[in-house]
């Protein structure tokens, strides 16, 4: 059986899209997804993305992350799939509805609230999550959050300069967090602009990571580093992160989609 797919990316963080509500397929495994995201062997991703038909919701977002593990929420793959249903919707994920206004090149997406409670996160057990009294070498006192999934978020003067590639890992599978974690290191450059790269719990270094510039604008607002509209640079490109008197957050940023193919299920269920 031959499937189709369609590569997308936001910002650099790209996805393999299959789409479920046309043409059905056979369920979705861990292996499947890992074999799909090898970027040697497979079609190559961060993130396999799966669209179902959804009885709450205009359709509903599975996202399987590189490790072949699912996860609850993807900013970037949200912005994608809003590119590629062309119109206003709300999407069904595990960390709730997402509603999305596509625009010209992208999308906003209303991201909900963030949520600070210790076991929300959540961290093994109770402590401060503004400033965690933590730290890994010279990684210290994170803030953390969770915005549909966990995420550490610290404050560095160069986030640059961090061996993300080094610490990320060790961080991300710390017992502290028994989902494991996302990892965020930010630099402050200026009320109006953070600098961030992004470990992904189970996916890596990427080039984006849209729920990871959320948390990020969440944590300094939360430190009074920054206001409440805030860019949010990576390495791939911006994010407009907007966090509300509402209480929710909005993310504005581009998608693109790169090509379309197909591929032979047997090669790779």
């Amino acid at each position: 059986m031959r499937a189709a797919f369609t590569k997308m990316h936001g910002l650099g963080n790209d996805f393999v899209v299959l789409d479920t509500r046309v043409h059905a397929l056979p369920p979705i495994t861990a292996s499947l997804a890992r074999a799909l995201a090898d970027r040697r062997t497979g079609i190559g991703c961060d993130q396999m993305i799966l669209l179902e038909p959804s009885d709450n919701a205009d359709f509903r977002m599975r996202i399987f992350n590189a490790d072949g593990s699912e996860v609850e929420a993807c900013g970037n793959a949200t912005r994608a799939v809003a590119l590629l249903h062309g119109s206003p919707a709300r999407i069904e994920t595990l960390a709730g509805i997402l509603a999305v206004q596509p625009s010209d090149g992208g999308a906003a997406v209303d991201m909900g609230e963030p949520r600070f409670e210790w076991d929300a996160i959540p961290l093994a057990y109770a402590m401060d999550t503004a400033s965690l009294p933590v730290g890994w070498e010279e990684l210290e006192q994170p803030t953390a959050v969770n915005l549909g999934n966990p995420h550490a978020v610290f404050f560095v003067a160069d986030c640059d300069a961090v061996e993300l590639d080094r610490l990320g890992p060790v961080i991300e599978n710390d017992p502290l967090f028994p989902d494991r974690v996302n990892v965020g290191v930010a630099t402050v450059a200026g009320r109006d602009r953070l600098r961030l790269r992004v470990w992904e719990r189970g996916a890596g270094l990427t080039r984006a990571c849209g729920t990871g510039a959320c948390a990020a604008a969440v944590a300094a607002i939360r430190r009074g580093l920054v206001d409440r509209e805030v860019t949010v640079d990576l390495p791939g490109g911006s994010l407009l992160i907007e966090w509300g008197e509402d209480g929710h957050i909005t993310m504005t940023g581009p998608a693109s989609e790169s090509f379309r193919g197909t591929f032979d299920w047997g090669d790779f269920a």
